[in-house]
């Protein structure tokens, strides 16, 4: 266009054109917001039916500190899912030391991928992790995890890399009250690594309520599983963002010990094709532990990243 023929700015320009007048506007459009009517609402329908469980860090404790389970056990061979998640929450607050193994079977491109973990356990933070895969412990390709409550050391038998570093605080001021449910999270009596299986089967509290919450759940009924009585749920494509590109046909079963509430088995799918199945082969809560069940070394040769 050439220079001259446009103003500078809007001002030069004069009034823009409303709706239905001027050289350029549209006849047939209306000429306000209320003129053609309400806005079209685009919604998706809500993952569950009534207000999801947001009770992860409602944990009844004693004037000494001490935390109690809240639901001693359950009666119900179909309890609903308020009082299942309840009871999931204190798991670990049923036993004082526990053993545990969890063997995870997962289907990837490079086929099935089996994993080891056993875990040892004592209140208040003493726990030690041994992951192995596809029981290749003895050739060296495994890693250790062990806490005392203070220092965390961890080994890498591949690498031979080794760490040693005191135990992380946790966010402050979580716990307070006037935080909405959703906001606060569990506080574990003794911490195992972070996202890995254990953690979940062991505090089930998070995945109750940012996981499970979030989908369509049912108890199906109660069943054996791998030796002990399970309550048994169906968790029907959960999420935490309700967007349209969400898978709509991702399902989870669940199994939880009706003794402990711990997790026994945790199996996802994906169109009814079956991606991910990790099994509690053993579970002993108030074991009897070694006097040495936390001690570790690092072997001759490791280099200590710090």
């Amino acid at each position: 266009m050439p220079i001259g023929t446009q103003g500078r700015n809007r001002a030069d320009r004069g009034p823009r054109p409303k709706g239905g007048t001027g050289p350029t506007a549209d006849p047939g459009r209306p000429r306000n917001r209320a003129d053609r009517g309400p806005r079209p609402t685009v919604t998706i329908r809500p993952m569950t039916e009534t207000r999801p469980w947001d009770r992860a860090a409602a944990v009844p404790a004693l004037r000494d500190g001490r935390r109690l389970p809240e639901v001693a056990a359950l009666t119900d061979d179909r309890p609903s899912i308020t009082a299942l998640f309840d009871f999931m929450r204190d798991a670990e607050l049923r036993f004082a030391t526990l053993r545990m193994r969890v063997v995870e079977r997962a289907h990837t491109a490079r086929g099935e991928e089996v994993t080891t973990m056993d875990v040892t356990l004592r209140h208040p933070g003493e726990a030690r992790v041994t992951t192995s895969r596809d029981g290749t412990t003895v050739s060296g390709e495994y890693e250790v995890w062990v806490s005392d409550g203070d220092l965390v050391r961890t080994y890498s038998g591949i690498h031979r890399f080794g760490t040693q570093r005191p135990v992380r605080d946790r966010p402050r001021g979580l716990a307070d009250p006037d935080f909405p449910g959703p906001a606060r999270v569990y506080e574990p009596v003794t911490a195992l690594p972070a996202e890995i299986l254990p953690d979940t089967f062991i505090h089930p509290a998070g995945f109750c309520q940012n996981v499970l919450a979030t989908g369509r759940c049912t108890v199906t009924g109660s069943n054996v599983v791998n030796g002990r009585e399970a309550i048994l749920l169906e968790c029907d494509h959960p999420r935490t963002t309700r967007l349209s590109g969400d898978r709509p046909d991702f399902q989870l079963s669940i199994a939880v010990d009706r003794e402990t509430g711990v997790i026994l088995r945790l199996i996802e799918s994906i169109g009814g094709v079956l991606t991910r199945q990790a099994d509690v082969v053993n579970l002993a809560p108030d074991a009897a532990l070694p006097p040495g069940a936390f001690d570790f070394v690092f072997p001759s040769g490791t280099t200590m990243l710090y």
